[in-house]
């Protein structure tokens, strides 16, 4: 399993890697792979303010559905609209093509207080 040492995780399993006031965030591949494949992504609404923690959109697999939550307060200013015809990138390449959203943080702060890679790893024992 990977667990890219230059991001930050959410204890929801979503992965964030930050560029100045915007974070882009995607599932992590502990996630994909619990999900099986993935059939659907239920992308979130560009100019949209969300909570930390929020559900932002759903993954649906073949196995089960999962809601994706937002890892920071911010407001959504992309997405990934190639998951809507490839939601396999999801599986294939959750931190690369399988990105779900770009988020512009309200405070900056608030992407110190996600989980690290070791604290990631510790949280799903890998």
């Amino acid at each position: 399993m990977q667990i890219p040492s230059e991001l930050k995780f959410s204890k929801d399993h979503e992965w964030a890697d930050r560029r100045e006031d915007h974070i882009r965030i995607g599932i992590t591949d502990y996630a994909q792979d619990a999900l099986g494949d993935v059939v659907f992504v239920d992308l979130p609404s560009i100019g949209t303010h969300v909570d930390a923690g929020a559900t932002i959109g759903e993954v649906e697999s073949t196995k089960s559905v999962s809601e994706i939550y937002a890892p920071v307060a911010g407001t959504i200013v992309e997405v990934n609209a190639d998951l809507t015809s490839s939601p396999e990138s999801v599986n294939q390449d959750p931190y690369g093509a399988g990105w779900i959203c770009v988020i512009k943080i309200d405070d900056a702060s608030s992407y110190d207080t996600l989980l690290d890679a070791a604290a990631y790893g510790e949280l799903t024992h890998h």
